[in-house]
């Protein structure tokens, strides 16, 4: 009875600019009486001015080089069929210009939904009702319940985002980081399905 070999394939991975893609780049091996180094380190792709930034290892390459050099092994494969490589090639930094234009569009954008919103509501003449309410006295500004509520509701989105700059407070993921590990997720498995270049030359053949 021949003993398989285990190849666990990762989903999606980014790495640096080389010449070569290799199987420990891609997957994890295992197995007993394996040759895990000569395994792993089987070149799987070989990197060219048209791959551009995105590359996706089908398992049936990896099956087929295995199968190739040791014919004898049974070969699992385990977890997704593809590996989308997304190549990180280096990037420039943005103009410090570029950076505070951008931010100061985020920064009246936001302030414009806010204020939109609270005319929307009506949420002064709301305010002015709950000071009368709690207080009987009618009050155009009622600054012990605005001010409060104004750095309640900056509080509120740092603590919503689970963010202060770099510094997260905890280990949960922010929505914003659900929402992009969502949509990385939807692009790896179109990536997966329309530019699988193994299944392409398949077809050509």
């Amino acid at each position: 009875m021949t003993t398989p070999i285990y190849v666990r394939m990762k989903q999606s991975i980014r790495i640096p600019v080389k010449k070569e893609i290799r199987l420990y780049d891609v997957a994890k091996v295992t197995g007993t009486l394996l040759k895990k180094q000569t395994i792993e380190n089987m070149i799987l792709h070989r990197i060219k001015a048209e791959d551009k930034n995105i590359i996706v290892i089908d398992s049936y390459s990896i099956v087929d080089q295995i199968v190739s050099r040791f014919p004898e092994r049974e070969v699992e494969i385990l977890g997704p069929n593809q590996c989308v490589v997304h190549i990180e090639r280096k990037k420039k930094k943005p103009p410090f210009f570029v950076v505070l234009f951008i931010w100061l569009l985020l920064f009246i954008g936001a302030a414009m939904a806010i204020m939109n919103f609270h005319y929307d509501v009506a949420m002064e003449s709301v305010q002015q009702k709950l000071h009368y309410m709690l207080t009987g006295e009618e009050e155009k500004h009622p600054l012990w319940i605005q001010v409060p509520y104004s750095l309640g509701l900056g509080i509120g989105m740092i603590l919503f985002f689970n963010h202060w700059f770099s510094k997260k407070f905890n280990e949960e993921p922010n929505p914003m980081e659900v929402e992009v590990f969502k949509y990385q997720e939807d692009l790896d498995h179109y990536v997966a399905i329309h530019e699988n270049k193994v299944e392409q030359k398949d077809e050509d053949r």
